[in-house]
């Protein structure tokens, strides 16, 4: 669906544009989605509000289902259903739920005893799901990852899922533009993991706020799409709404005979093919912001603190908090090193690991068991590593490294083979670490907490991974692996035989024609809205709390382990938990801010560093938040998801920029003074009248929040232009209807095919550079 408009555009600016069904006069905009990806964590309460407000999902067809959060990665050997195998009661609960309320609405569902089954960001790419020009969306901040093929993918909170859900679209803004160009060529030992950890040291966890980062260059032209996943699945990292690679031959060759893609070779395939070659930005676009990045400036690169852009190169020692001019960082090193318990001056290499962790939506592609095993192939895991984890990241990339041999490299080794599943990337199942154990890990996140209660996580690729298990540190993978040693044989692929006979291919014509009764689009007219509209907000006065802290995580606002919910409600009591309370002993915490007079009921919230709510797409932070009483928070900004998340459920973000302002309101905080928040006038007061400062706010959020509006319900009344969009859709893009898998004969919903792994290191298909 190319646009008509001739100004130079980004690869950003033509998928955005080429997916807006409405557009008001200050810019709110309603945007149609393509593909949708639900998972058991942020899910039940969206279905829970389309049953009390007696919708349908209006297009089961483009939403794509499974579990993979909480779920055990032990041997499924046993495997009867997930009522007997989740043991955990709240898991259980939840991925019970998610099976209930697929089969309730007619959702495709990849469950635990289906090898398709596996973290979201993995299969959504193997199936074919995810295709260039695309929005994606799910309820998980590394939606991002999405964007490797040229699609416009995010995260979104648990309402959105709902709002997606009923009427297949989303309101939203523009996104500023950001160009990050890396250019050169990596040396020997550094892969896209080392890339994208180094980008995110230069600009920071909040350096990509408020953008869309398009990664280009020589280096990024010449990665795998398993490489430029792993990419883009840490663009939120670095504070961004997504991330995207322009698609080329290489996308087009790794989504061939996908199951879910266009059947290669057909007319559908060539028109495909001919629209996502559109898909690159025009010579003479305009960026926002640009940077630039030598290739020979990187070599492979760990995490020494509790962001991810706390990173150096593994040659490099532990920083002290006198190597940072400013104040903000010099306390956030203090932290953080007392966390990780690192003393300054150590040399990285001399970091002792307790657990290694190869696995989650960054890393735990066919591609990245390979590239481990090549290290592992004939050694042994230290001594001093308690465990050793290889978690694949869907069931048939197991299927396919098993087919390889890859499962005997790493059992030999004395790595612990599991099945499918996200496991100790955020520690929700469980796969955790102990309190102070110290994980090499390649997830995406080394928050407090993220991997258990006061656990201590290092960031790093899938071969720096395999190193530090070898070498019981941390380690230089060039040490161990030389350029003389051959990697792994491989078998062929694994096929897994289709569970229908295959389809007749099926013109543009018939495609358009044939759509089945019931995944025609529903209006869904009836209801109000999943809450019947939200409390007004107008001026809120209240005790303000004040909190010096930069870079507050959504880890750090509620933790995982209170994610195991289905209800929106009794939240509170979990808010800032490990701050709040010992996590030993459960007793309170005096010196924590909200443990004392008169904080203890707070309305609103001061925060004087930067960055509030980075992290997880989760909704839970602001449903804690908002359950503990707090209805507005102030700070100097915000990280994208968690700002539209507050809004969803009447809360108001505030961004005070002027750093004097915010500390006038600060001021008053810390003097346990009360607050007022005059929403209608936009005005900020102390207890007395007096001004503290001014602040803006969106004309439609406002609107919203005022009058207490439900999105869902503003959006149906644009049902007509939904459709008129949808109808277009079909005409120009047949190939995103998704028809093919909803299918019904006389023996109900016909399967899709399930996708073998390719083997993209053979060939004239580009891999990921590990030519030693």
């Amino acid at each position: 669906m190319p646009g008509a408009d001739r100004r130079p555009r980004t690869l950003y600016d033509k998928v955005f544009e080429d997916h807006i069904v409405n557009e008001q006069d200050d810019g709110t905009i309603l945007l149609y989605i393509d593909r949708h990806l639900v998972h058991e964590v942020t899910s039940p309460q969206a279905f829970e509000g389309l049953t009390n407000a007696g919708r349908k999902v209006r297009r089961p067809d483009c939403t794509l289902s499974t579990v993979d959060h909480n779920i055990p990665t032990t041997s499924r050997k046993t495997f009867k259903n997930a009522e007997t195998f989740v043991k955990e009661t709240d898991s259980r609960l939840q991925v019970m739920t998610l099976e209930e309320n697929v089969k309730k609405f007619g959702l495709t569902y990849f469950g635990m005893d289906d090898d398709r089954q596996g973290i979201v960001h993995i299969i959504g790419p193997e199936q074919g799901f995810t295709l260039p020009g695309t929005t994606v969306v799910c309820g998980d901040s590394h939606t991002s990852t999405h964007g490797a093929f040229g699609a416009l993918a995010f995260g979104i909170g648990t309402s959105e899922v709902e709002h997606v859900l009923a009427t297949q679209t989303l309101l939203t803004k523009r996104s500023k533009n950001m160009r990050i160009q890396v250019d050169g060529e990596l040396y020997p030992g550094v892969s896209s993991k080392d890339v994208v950890l180094h980008i995110i040291g230069v600009i920071g966890t909040a350096g990509g706020t408020g953008c869309v980062i398009e990664f280009c260059g020589s280096v990024i032209r010449g990665l795998s799409m398993e490489a430029r996943m792993s990419i883009c699945n840490m663009s939120i990292e670095a504070g961004a709404r997504a991330g995207m690679v322009a698609p080329d031959e290489i996308t087009f060759e790794y989504l061939k005979g996908r199951p879910l893609a266009p059947k290669y070779g057909s007319a559908e395939w060539k028109k495909a093919v001919n629209y996502w070659t559109s898909l690159r930005s025009d010579e003479g676009a305009k960026y926002d912001s640009e940077v630039f990045i030598d290739a020979k400036d990187i070599i492979p690169t760990v995490s020494w603190g509790t962001s991810p852009q706390d990173v150096l190169p593994i040659t490099a020692s532990v920083p002290s908090p006198d190597d940072f001019k400013d104040e903000v960082r010099k306390l956030s090193c203090k932290r953080a090193l007392e966390y990780m318990g690192l003393t300054p001056g150590t040399p990285l290499k001399e970091v002792p690991v307790d657990k290694v962790f190869i696995g989650s939506c960054t890393n735990a592609r066919i591609e990245d068991l390979r590239a481990a095993a090549k290290v592992v192939e004939g050694r042994k895991v230290a001594s001093n590593i308690k465990s050793a984890m290889i978690v694949p990241g869907s069931g048939l990339v197991k299927k396919q490294a098993e087919a390889e041999g890859l499962d005997k490299v790493f059992i030999d080794a004395g790595f612990d083979w599991r099945e499918a599943g996200c496991s100790m990337c955020l520690g929700m199942n469980p796969d955790i670490l102990s309190p102070r154990e110290r994980c090499a890990s390649t997830s995406n996140r080394n928050f407090e907490g993220r991997q258990g209660a006061h656990g201590r996580t290092h960031l790093m690729s899938p071969t720096m991974a395999a190193a530090a298990a070898i070498v019981g540190k941390l380690a230089d993978v060039r040490d161990l692996v030389q350029p003389s040693i051959s990697s792994q044989k491989s078998a062929a692929p694994v096929t897994i035989q289709p569970e229908i006979e295959d389809m007749d291919t099926e013109s543009d014509l018939e495609r358009i024609l044939d759509i089945p009764e019931d995944n025609e689009p529903h209006a869904n007219t009836s209801g109000t809205g999943s809450s019947a509209g939200l409390p007004k907000f107008t001026v809120l006065k209240g005790i303000a709390a004040p909190m010096d802290r930069a870079n507050i995580d959504t880890d750090a606002i509620i933790p995982k382990q209170f994610l195991k919910t289905i209800k929106r409600t009794g939240l509170g009591s979990a808010l800032f938990y490990e701050w709040r309370f010992n996590t030993e002993t459960g007793d309170e915490l005096p010196e924590f801010v909200l443990n004392k007079e008169p904080y203890r009921n707070s309305k609103i919230l001061v925060v004087t560093g930067p960055n509030f709510g980075c992290g997880s797409s989760r909704e839970h932070a602001p449903w804690a938040l908002l359950d503990f009483g707090i209805k507005c928070i102030i700070a100097p900004s915000f990280a994208d998801i968690f700002f539209n998340n507050t809004f969803k459920n009447g809360m108001l973000p505030i961004p005070i920029t002027d750093e004097a302002a915010l500390q006038k309101i600060a001021a008053e905080a810390r003097a346990g003074k009360e607050v007022e928040v005059d929403l209608p006038n936009q005005v900020i007061r102390d207890a007395n009248g007096n001004e503290l400062a001014h602040f803006d706010v969106d004309a439609f959020r406002k609107h919203c929040l005022i009058n207490g509006l439900d999105d869902i319900g503003l959006t149906l009344q644009m049902e007509d232009k939904i459709r008129d969009f949808e109808r277009k859709r079909t005409i120009d893009t047949p190939w995103l209807d998704g028809t093919g898998y909803l299918k019904r004969d006389r023996r109900g919903p016909r399967k899709v095919e399930a996708a073998p792994v390719p083997k993209t290191n053979r060939g004239d298909v580009k891999t990921e550079p590990l030519e030693w």
